[in-house]
């Protein structure tokens, strides 16, 4: 993989901001600022592509999961999972789930969700989960890499989490007009490639189901499988 990181669209707080999906507005602020993220708990399920409240909007998360998440039941790792929705429709389809956040709140609103379930949720960084040594078939992050810094290395940690033949899945976009903040996917692309034995992208900027409205910007999922042996 290459070591030269991309540029590091977090730390550019004078971005036109106003066109992101729900979320990720927050790269005007200090993204590793956890008070931040308890106080947005309270409201985060208000966005249709966080609470999935929507049945329409549900349902078209859940075909999207069942195509990128390896047949059930696997264990997958749900990093920057927020309030757990989509852990719950991971859950709903087989899969062990265990999420990571860094918001206490958000992760007691995921437990309340996923009550029931198997599934487990630990309060931790999503660069760095603190899952010890448990490997998992899948990985799953959703607009969280963006906003760390590093992403070569996080990247690279978060393959060696991956049991034999897993696959990491990256739902990441482009948003804003005056100065775009994200990382396209041509970026995150070259950036996976080297590690994982197959890409591919999906766009997801035409359908706006999944976000419960029209949008104009780049959105879209990479998934990667890798193959036995990642380097460390």
């Amino acid at each position: 993989m290459s070591t030269e990181a991309p540029a590091e669209p977090a730390r550019r707080p004078s971005a036109d901001l106003s066109n992101l999906p729900a979320g990720e507005g927050e790269s005007a602020l200090p993204t590793t600022d956890a008070a931040y993220w308890e106080e947005a708990a309270a409201s985060f399920d208000d966005e249709p592509d966080h609470g999935l409240r929507d049945p329409a909007v549900r349902s078209a998360w859940a075909a999207r999961l069942r195509s990128w998440l390896p047949s059930a039941p696997a264990t997958v790792l749900d990093l920057g999972c927020g309030t757990g929705s989509l852990a719950l429709l991971a859950a709903e389809q087989g899969h062990r789930v265990t999420g990571v956040d860094r918001s206490p709140r958000m992760i007691a609103q995921a437990r309340g969700k996923l009550a029931g379930h198997d599934a487990a949720f630990l309060v931790g960084d999503a660069a760095e989960p603190p899952v010890g040594e448990q490997r998992f078939d899948a990985v799953l992050v959703r607009h969280v890499l963006w906003a760390l810094p590093g992403p070569s290395a996080v990247l690279r940690h978060w393959a060696g989490l991956l049991a034999p033949g897993g696959r990491l899945v990256l739902v990441e976009g482009r948003w804003g007009e005056a100065e775009p903040i994200g990382i396209p996917a041509a970026e995150l692309t070259t950036l996976v490639e080297p590690l994982a034995a197959h890409t591919r992208v999906e766009d997801l900027s035409h359908d706006p189901v999944l976000w419960g409205k029209e949008v104009a910007d780049e959105r879209y999922a990479l998934i990667a499988g890798f193959p036995p042996g990642i380097p460390k």
